[in-house]
């Protein structure tokens, strides 16, 4: 083969592989003979382990998938004693950030990347990242997704299969597509303000 057969050979594997993070290979590959709900801690042992910043206390019921360029790793950084349940999706084109305290349930993704909207030919134009901020003790529901650019304020809830687009508040219920705030929630205690 040609220097410009190996340079181009060179170029495709590099390109094509961009998302490969060898050390996150290593965590899941070590995770993967955990059984589901087994092993919570040692998932979170795993990905800190891997040089992502995840609080202590915080368990993964089962290992998320995470994906993106660069270096995702500084990225993402989950707060102490958060709950993450098994399905869950985050793409680190831009920072995420989980506050303490947060629960996560099945199959939810948090989304930092989209397309503008590009010209007739091909609709999804260039590509754009903005990060995502969910405030301590929040909690985002089954099978929600959290659009680019999205905080979720602080002891907030997003119910199941929510599409959030906006910023939510503070200690308030969203639900729906797209998500709308459904009502307030009581600062003081577990009760749902009518």
């Amino acid at each position: 083969m040609s220097d410009s057969g190996f340079s181009k050979l060179a170029r495709v594997w590099r390109d094509e592989t961009s998302g490969w993070h060898g050390r996150l290979l290593l965590a899941q590959m070590l995770a993967a003979p955990l059984p589901v709900y087994v092993g919570s801690r040692v998932r979170a042992a795993l990905l800190r382990g891997a040089g992502f910043r995840i609080g202590a206390g915080t368990v993964f019921w089962g290992m998320p998938t995470l994906t993106g360029t660069g270096d995702i790793y500084s990225r993402l950084s989950i707060g102490r004693e958060c709950w993450v349940n098994l399905g869950m999706l985050i793409n680190l084109g831009a920072e995420v950030s989980l506050g303490d305290r947060v629960a996560v349930g099945h199959e939810v993704m948090i989304l930092t990347e989209s397309h503008a909207i590009g010209p007739q030919h091909r609709r999804a134009g260039p590509v754009g990242a903005t990060p995502v901020r969910v405030g301590a003790g929040a909690w985002l529901g089954a099978r929600c997704l959290i659009l680019p650019g999205v905080t979720v304020g602080e002891g907030a809830v997003v119910a199941a299969g929510a599409v959030v687009a906006k910023d939510v508040p503070p200690n308030t219920l969203v639900g729906g597509v797209p998500a709308r705030e459904l009502r307030p929630l009581d600062i003081e205690s577990a009760e749902v303000k009518a």
